[in-house]
């Protein structure tokens, strides 16, 4: 999932709630926690390091909602949980587009604290996560690899402060940024450049050490890492790489992908837009899955994490707009594909091209595709027209997909507006069925622009927007 900055005006609306019941179902396993990461679930943008886009945590439960937004003037892509439950989020200001670390209370959703950080390219610095010691873990726009903490003040407040620093400017070169960063199981921290450029950093020994994928290729999707390597998908193909003794990375395997005949209307970018994911019924890691941008219908890649082979390509988004700026959920043998085809991003990458068609309408889609107990291929169970505007996230504990819906502001139609209403939702995952919403508001200071929302402990629905974070939780 990538964003996009919106500037405009906006109106204000009153709030209505449809709650349903729905049956919690059981699926697991999730990946292996990391030990050099956060809390599963809140550590990274997608959850784990796995990008599993899945949590251990439950949802807000039965009954009315309530929902409260934290005006922060910033679009908010990466909203994050330490062990010691403050929420940290990763920011990019609407004026000056200068990336800010807001640390938040965890019980009113209040700004306690910030820190703007340097800026880079529109893609760079959006990814990051936490450390196993509550650290953020980010690239700035000066290539520099920081570890952000957090600390009492001695008048009782707090300040957001770098922990630590170490320079990627020797391996990364001028003009390129980090576009994605994550843990492996030895402490390294891997990375990957929109140029291509993928590497570890050391920050312990100062150690780094970078591997060039081929020339033409750009990688426009963070990463992620399991016990077997690091996942990367560039606008060609998808990688799995492991490191060296010393660090250096090596490509165990590479699968290419029907990329299409350009970027679709949706998409940040030509190619995949999916943050690969790793999921599996054995070890949580047993298969790796993205999406490709072939036309008219795009389909969903599963292949065998340890060796490449590819499992199956299924055509999926076949209701609405099949395209996908999306990482993917992954749980058990299932896996959830939703649209971003015709999604209405106000800014694009510098480098994003045209799109193929030059437009399109903001259909949206969502489709569940489950991998056969003998993995011996995959089986479309259902394909719908849900038309979700944020990066979906599955709850194994309340057995519910959690995203928020833009509805069209003229009902039964497809057309977008900066007027448009958007509504948390909660979707049965057995159906496809969406069993509740709550109405959050309306225009432009309520889109949630594709962003990712995490599941807090408590039950609470943090939510980013193109303005600030919206905290969702049980009426009390």
């Amino acid at each position: 999932m990538r964003f996009a900055l919106l500037s405009a005006a906006a109106l204000l609306a009153f709030a209505t709630a449809t709650p349903a019941q729905a049956a919690a179902t059981s699926y697991a396993p999730l990946p292996p926690h990391n030990p050099y990461a956060g809390p599963d679930g809140t550590a990274t943008m997608h959850g784990d390091t796995g990008s599993s886009d899945a949590t251990p945590l439950p949802g807000p439960g039965a009954g009315a909602l309530t929902s409260h937004r934290t005006a922060l003037a910033s679009a908010c892509p990466t909203v994050l949980v330490g062990g010691d439950g403050l929420p940290v989020a990763l920011c990019t200001a609407i004026f000056g587009l200068t990336p800010t670390v807001h640390l938040l209370d965890p019980a009113t959703g209040d700004p306690l604290a910030e820190l703007p950080i340097a800026k880079g390219s529109l893609l760079g610095g959006v990814y990051a996560y936490l450390d196993n010691q509550d650290r953020l873990v980010a690239v700035d726009g000066d290539r520099n690899l920081l570890r952000i903490a957090h600390r009492r003040t001695a008048s009782g407040g707090w300040e957001l402060y770098v922990d630590s620093s170490l320079s990627l400017a020797g391996a990364v070169p001028d003009g390129d940024s980090v576009v994605g960063v994550s843990p492996d199981w030895q402490g390294r921290v891997w990375f990957a450049t929109g140029g291509g450029l993928v590497g570890t950093a050391d920050d312990r020994t100062g150690t780094v050490r970078t591997l060039a994928l081929p020339a033409g290729e750009r990688i426009a999707n963070s990463i992620s890492t399991a016990p077997a390597g690091t996942a990367v998908a560039t606008t060609y193909a998808g990688y799995l790489l492991t490191a060296d003794a010393d660090g250096t990375p090596r490509i165990a395997w590479r699968q290419p992908y029907d990329r299409g005949p350009g970027r679709k209307p949706g998409q940040l970018s030509w190619g995949t837009g999916s943050t690969p994911t790793f999921f599996g019924p054995a070890t949580g890691t047993d298969y790796l899955t993205i999406v490709d941008n072939a036309a008219p219908t795009e389909n969903l890649l599963v292949y065998r994490a340890a060796t490449g082979e590819q499992v199956c390509k299924v055509p999926v988004l076949r209701a609405g707009g099949s395209g996908s700026e999306n990482s993917p959920i992954g749980v058990g043998n299932s896996v959830f594909v939703a649209s971003t085809y015709g999604y209405p991003y106000p800014k694009l990458p510098a480098d994003a091209g045209p799109s193929v068609p030059s437009s399109g309408s903001f259909a949206g889609g969502l489709s569940r595709v489950d991998v056969r107990a003998d993995g011996s291929g995959c089986d479309l169970k259902w394909d719908n027209t849900v038309r979700s505007a944020a990066v979906p996230r599955f709850s194994t504990a309340d057995g519910l997909i959690h995203t928020v819906l833009r509805r069209p502001l003229i009902p039964g139609t497809d057309t977008t507006s900066i007027l448009d209403p958007y509504y948390y939702a909660e979707i049965d995952p057995e159906t496809g069925g969406v069993v509740r919403t709550k109405f959050l508001g309306a225009g432009f200071v309520f889109d949630t622009l594709q962003m990712v929302g995490s599941i807090a402990p408590g039950g609470v629905v943090l939510q980013g927007t193109t303005t600030g974070v919206l905290r969702i939780t049980a009426a009390r």
